[in-house]
């Protein structure tokens, strides 16, 4: 880290404002990218798309982080023009896109809205509202990934050397909670009396209020540092070159952790957006009860990130744990594939996982990776995420397409899940397998700390 004073030194009291401000920004963001999960069969009535389609749309958020490398130019631009211009641009963004979204489903573009003539001229195959709504998405993706960059970064600046993991807990349990009201709220807003895309505006009203709070942030961050923070976070030996990629792919421990956050997270989050319309089918639950089982993957890693952040600094065994709780996701997902025994143990299953993973890997990342490449790292890995997080839901879609022939949800067809979920599980063992390959890594003099406690580590990383 560059060598200037936290601002938290001459203004202790205001860093919790400023973790307020930011954890609303990030909660607001992770309501937007689930707010569809739970009306994905109610969408795909009203606008008559397939399953394969309502994929595509969950898809685009991730192309300007996977094929653009976003999250990488994203983070030389922070660099480059500081916190506040960088936040504000790609919140905006953020807040944008998922405004193009709820027009793209609203009666207003269906009726013949202002660009529908434009988006019913090409590509014809997919619907004006279609279009509109991967365009909303598209953008959405663009800002929200290096948005979170930002907020890390703004947390990194106001909590180095204090509270900085519980900060992250904090923050990550807001972002939690986003999408918990995410997935219970949009089946209950479709009965509002302005009609179900009521359930969509509300994502947009929320995001144009985190892009308010991170304002606010702007405001006050101005007043009480001046144009200190524009410097940027990085000092000039510690700035992107592209050898430092070229270094990472030499270090078998980040590879091995790459991959586990691919498969991961690959079978984590498109899962979500299956999920409510799985147990709707399924288990015969309303879209309301399957939001709410849904949420408690969420619930479940608000109240136990923060445990085991805590666990993990004091016992150590990051890699040992990494590959429990990939072996607790393979499982889980094996059993809503095969059994019928009550959904709320998988689901609740699959919280704990999203607890554990996390809470070891990215905290781990920094034990095998130099402190002057760890903001790369973190760019390259959140690109290779972005990814998984791209074509999965598509894969997901067509294989509910491909398993349900003639099968009508609109009319009242139950739709198999099979073999879609099996696909999430064998993610889960692609997944398991590296962090098997991981834990031996962790018996290797460089990469020993990821076993260490937190007491215990000394020299650092040396990747």
């Amino acid at each position: 880290m560059g060598s200037s004073t936290s601002p938290s030194d001459r203004h202790p009291a205001v860093r919790w404002a400023v973790l307020l401000l930011v954890s609303l920004v990030m909660g607001a963001n992770y309501y937007a990218y689930d707010a569809l999960s739970s009306i994905k069969a109610l969408l795909q009535s009203e606008l008559g798309i397939t399953s394969e389609q309502y994929g595509v749309i969950v898809s685009f958020y991730s192309v300007p982080n996977t094929f653009l490398l976003m999250t990488v130019f994203g983070g030389i631009i922070l660099d480059r023009i500081g916190i506040r211009r960088t936040g504000l641009l790609f919140n905006l963004c953020c807040a944008l896109g998922v405004i193009v979204t709820a027009y793209g489903a609203s009666d207003t573009f269906r009726a013949g809205g202002p660009l529908h003539g434009l988006f019913g001229s090409f590509l014809t195959a997919y619907s004006p509202e279609l279009k509109m709504m991967i365009l909303g998405r598209l953008l959405f993706g663009l800002g929200a990934e290096t948005s979170i960059v930002v907020i890390n970064k703004t947390m990194a600046r106001w909590f180095r050397e204090r509270e900085l993991a519980f900060a992250f807990a904090v923050n990550l349990a807001v972002a939690r909670l986003g999408t918990a009201l995410a997935l219970q709220a949009s089946p209950r807003l479709i009965h509002a009396p302005w009609g179900w895309t009521t359930a969509i505006w509300a994502a947009a009203l929320l995001m144009s209020l985190g892009f308010l709070a991170f304002v606010v942030y702007v405001v006050i961050d101005r007043w009480l540092t001046g144009d200190e923070m524009q410097r940027g976070l990085l000092a000039e030996d510690e700035r992107f070159r592209l050898t430092d990629i070229r270094d990472l792919l030499t270090n078998r421990a980040f590879l091995y952790i790459s991959a586990l956050c691919v498969t991961f997270y690959s079978a984590i989050f498109p899962f979500q957006a299956f999920c409510p319309d799985l147990l709707h089918h399924k288990f015969g639950l309303s879209l309301e009860a399957s939001g709410d089982l849904t949420s408690l993957i969420v619930w479940a890693t608000i109240l136990f990130t923060p445990l085991f952040g805590f666990v993990v600094d004091r016992v150590g065994r990051r890699a040992t744990l990494m590959m429990l709780g990939s072996g607790i996701l393979l499982v889980s997902h094996t059993l809503l594939a095969l059994t019928t025994i009550p959904p709320w143990l998988p689901i609740f299953a699959l919280g704990i996982a999203l607890s554990l993973v996390p809470a070891a890997m990215w905290p781990g990342v920094a034990l095998v990776v130099s402190e002057r490449r760890l903001g790369t790292a973190y760019g390259v890995m959140t690109s290779i995420q972005n990814l998984g997080m791209f074509a999965f839901p598509i894969l997901a879609g067509r294989i509910t397409d491909l398993a349900n022939p003639g099968v009508d949800p609109t009319r009242g067809g139950v739709l198999d899940y099979t073999w879609t979920v099996l696909m999430f599980a064998g993610l889960g063992l692609v997944g398991f397998v590296f962090a098997v390959l991981l834990h031996g890594a962790a018996r290797r003099p460089e990469y020993r700390a990821l076993e260490l406690r937190a007491r215990e580590l000394g020299g650092g990383a040396t990747g």
